[in-house]
């Protein structure tokens, strides 16, 4: 198997992008550099517990930031050797997760040994902020891939939450916990648990119809929402390196790109 070589995290247009405000490239995995939220298949998930949110997540990064993004994101299985081809994975459910196989425990282990970052979406999540099945499950699978390691609260001091946007507090479909939870090590956080359901405020149809309602902020809420998953996604690919409050003016300005058209 063919490993896709180190390359510079911030991507192409990433970079044209956001030139002004870098000191310095990151380093993040895969050849072409686009951002692509490749649903995690492991712990008997088949696909994203959202179908159409990884597209929409993937459109909405063009669209609000011009960087390169995946229009079409292919799932991956954690015990399948591209695990690694790409820094960024997705995984998302609403039922129990089955024990990990070794091999998908050891694929997951050589993903976070190279950098790459896990986001976990918990799509059974109560708007009290109440994990389902999944989320339980999934931490205590992921506590067997990084032992010794203990999941922290990260609140709008982390620069996951002012990568881009400024937030105040993660939201998804529903309101749920003021902070993400997240498995950090040496300043990097390897995985980001989210008890929100992220992937349905995204999730869009091809008639253009919004496929979850986003309780109780309706589309304001939505709209902040998409905004934490454009910081999750510029996080993964530019790593911390904007974890210094003189580039936040900058990215600021960059929020006003025109008017967007609809796909």
């Amino acid at each position: 198997m063919k490993v896709s070589a180190w390359a510079v995290g911030c991507f192409g247009a990433a970079v044209a992008l956001l030139v002004a405000a870098l000191p310095r490239p990151a380093r993040a995995f895969g050849e072409v550099g686009a951002f692509e939220p490749r649903p995690l298949l492991a712990g008997g998930t088949t696909g994203a517990a959202r179908p159409s949110a990884p597209a929409r997540w993937s459109w909405e990064l063009i669209q609000r930031t011009s960087a390169p993004a995946k229009r079409a994101p292919a799932g991956v299985r954690a015990d399948d050797a591209h695990v690694t081809d790409a820094p960024f994975l997705y995984w998302s459910g609403d039922a129990a997760v089955a024990p990990l196989t070794n091999q998908e425990v050891v694929g997951l282990r050589r993903f976070f040994a190279l950098g790459g970052v896990l986001f976990v979406d918990d799509a059974g999540a109560t708007a009290e902020g109440k994990r389902s099945a999944f989320g339980d499950g999934a931490r205590r699978e992921l506590s067997r891939v990084l032992p010794d390691t203990v999941p922290i609260s990260i609140g709008d001091g982390h620069v996951v939450m002012r990568s881009f946007y400024l937030l105040r507090r993660p939201e998804g479909r529903v309101e749920g916990p003021k902070t993400l939870d997240a498995i950090v090590k040496s300043g990097q956080a390897q995985v980001i648990f989210s008890t929100h359901d992220l992937g349905g405020a995204l999730a869009r149809g091809q008639t253009g119809t919004w496929e979850q309602r986003v309780e109780p902020g309706g589309e304001p809420q939505r709209e902040r929402a998409i905004r934490l998953a454009i910081n999750v996604a510029m996080y993964a690919l530019c790593s911390n390196y904007k974890d210094d409050q003189v580039h936040a003016p900058f990215l600021m300005r960059r929020r006003a790109f025109g008017p967007r058209v609809e796909p």
